[in-house]
């Protein structure tokens, strides 16, 4: 109860000093809060933003692969080897299958093409593709793929084409030059046959594909002669960004432990679901794109290291804060301290005083902090990403241990000259 009666009278006489440190010991927490709590959630947000520009991942036949890596050939060139479409679906069987949120076949031609106001497009490369295919994966389970949400970001007049039906889609470049739009029709002419499609919609994508044509993918086997084949995949997966552990399977995985063999197994790296991918397909390699790989693990150490490097500086600054004002205020109360001994109270006590008075403020200020904080970061991720921040137990836990940390360092120098204190020289100056 003395301790008590001890407690309330700072407070109440040093109320403004008190209120100070609490309100730095909160700033400090809330900043440390939001930053951590982004640190720990910006990876998946990171993931989303970039998945939505399209697959991450490849999957080609071994041998088209393999010339294409051996000549580092980056131009479209005409596929030699091709996949059973049919085996496809398999890629949803692996341990990472829900993580796939999307994957599309496609297969490229070379075809005329010509509209009914006259105008050509001699070997012009064509794609076949799936647009929303529903699909019967070996489990017994349906699904609906497609390049509607691949391509998200095209901007699109009109409609997407029907997987079963004679229709397309116009890049907005080829468009122009066929003098095609919404509802004219195209024909597409093989030495094998000929395909009259309607135009059901005309798409800008901002790049190349604006000079391309996409049409349902039976249409252009039908039309290259090779009915039931694909020349590649096209997948998007939820992956964990790249680290030092998938660096070095990826590099080696011979001298890898068993232990860490599992682990990067059993973590959705990019280069752990193309691996289960290829024992899933025989016969194909599965790529990551390098491009959204090595973005996402760029930005996103460079991102952590900022806000980490934000909530230390946070941290350094509050600790000089509230070193200089618990300083200032046990000066102010040295002859109340010498009072204290005078009357029989050891150093012991007085320090403990001194910890209670300071476990209250970085308590409340602590609390005040975390749920300010906790608001901050759910702003930043609308602001930023748009989308809330998942908060995680771990990052109030980490806040409370560093404010906890930076309170006894501020305070460890001012509880040293209180046993220093003389009573008799302290109580003789007043």
């Amino acid at each position: 109860m003395f301790l008590l009666r001890l407690l309330h009278r700072s407070f109440t006489r040093q109320l403004r000093r008190r209120s100070l440190i609490g309100l730095t010991v909160a700033l400090c927490a809330s900043i440390s809060v939001a930053m951590l709590g982004v640190v720990f959630d910006v990876g998946d947000k990171l993931h989303a933003e970039l998945t939505a520009y399209g697959s991450n991942i490849t999957v080609q036949p071994k041998a088209d692969a393999v010339v294409a890596d051996l000549y580092e050939t980056e131009e479209e060139t005409q596929a030699t080897a091709f996949i059973d479409e049919s085996s496809v679906t398999s890629l949803k069987t692996i341990f990472w299958a829900y993580n796939i949120v999307d994957f599309a076949a496609r297969l490229s031609a070379r075809v005329d093409v010509s509209s009914a106001s006259g105008a050509t497009a001699p070997e012009l490369g064509v794609v076949g593709t799936w647009f929303n295919k529903e699909l019967t994966l070996p489990t017994g389970e349906n699904v609906v793929a497609g390049v509607t949400t691949l391509r998200s970001w095209w901007a699109l007049e009109g409609a997407w084409p029907g997987d079963e039906a004679d229709e397309a889609v116009v890049g907005s470049a080829l468009a122009a030059d066929l003098a095609v739009g919404v509802g004219d029709v195209v024909t597409l002419s093989t030495p094998l046959g000929q395909r009259t499609l309607t135009v059901t919609g005309v798409y800008t994508s901002g790049d190349d594909d604006d000079a391309t044509l996409y049409a349902p993918l039976a249409v252009v086997q039908e039309l290259s002669g090779h009915p039931g084949q694909v020349e590649e995949v096209e997948v998007k997966a939820l992956t964990t960004p790249e680290n030092d552990l998938s660096r070095k399977v990826s590099q080696n995985p011979a001298i890898v432990s068993s232990y860490e063999w599992e682990t990067w197994y059993c973590t959705a790296y990019a280069s752990s679901i193309t691996y289960q991918i290829e024992e899933a397909i025989p016969g194909v390699v599965a790529k990551p794109v390098r491009q959204v790989a090595a973005v996402e693990g760029s930005v996103l150490e460079k991102t952590q290291v900022l806000m980490i490097l934000m909530t230390a500086l946070s941290l350094l600054a509050a600790a000089l804060a509230v070193a200089s004002l618990t300083t200032a205020s046990l000066v102010e109360r040295t002859g109340e301290f010498a009072l204290l001994k005078a009357v029989g109270a050891s150093s012991a006590s007085i320090n403990r005083l001194i910890l209670s008075e300071t476990a209250v403020i970085g308590a409340i200020g602590t609390a005040v902090g975390a749920l300010v904080g906790s608001g901050l970061a759910q702003l930043i991720g609308k602001i930023v990403f748009d989308s809330s921040i998942t908060m995680r137990p771990m990052v109030y836990v980490l806040v409370v241990l560093l404010v906890a940390l930076v309170l006894l360092v501020a305070t460890a120098s001012s509880m040293r000259s209180i046993l220093r204190i003389q009573p008799a020289t302290a109580l003789h100056r007043r």
